[in-house]
């Protein structure tokens, strides 16, 4: 089974936001909602739904972020 970073989405309130997006990143999210919605049994999402998700997961582990955050 493929060990993806992404888990299941929670439903949140969302904040429209809109981005231009190259191509092949498109693609690579379209790819990535569907191996989430198979390793998760779930029906398969919006790639857009994952950009939230996955830039979250990237900030809560950047660790120069974290220390750069805390300090103010």
């Amino acid at each position: 089974m493929t060990r993806l970073k992404l888990g299941s989405l929670s439903d949140d309130k969302p904040v429209r936001l809109a981005v231009e997006l190259p191509a092949s990143v498109h693609r690579d999210l379209v790819a990535y909602a569907g191996i989430l919605a198979e390793a998760s049994g779930q029906s398969q999402l919006p790639p857009e739904r994952l950009v939230a998700p996955m830039l979250a997961r990237f900030m809560a582990t950047d660790r120069a972020f974290a220390k750069a955050k805390r300090s103010g």
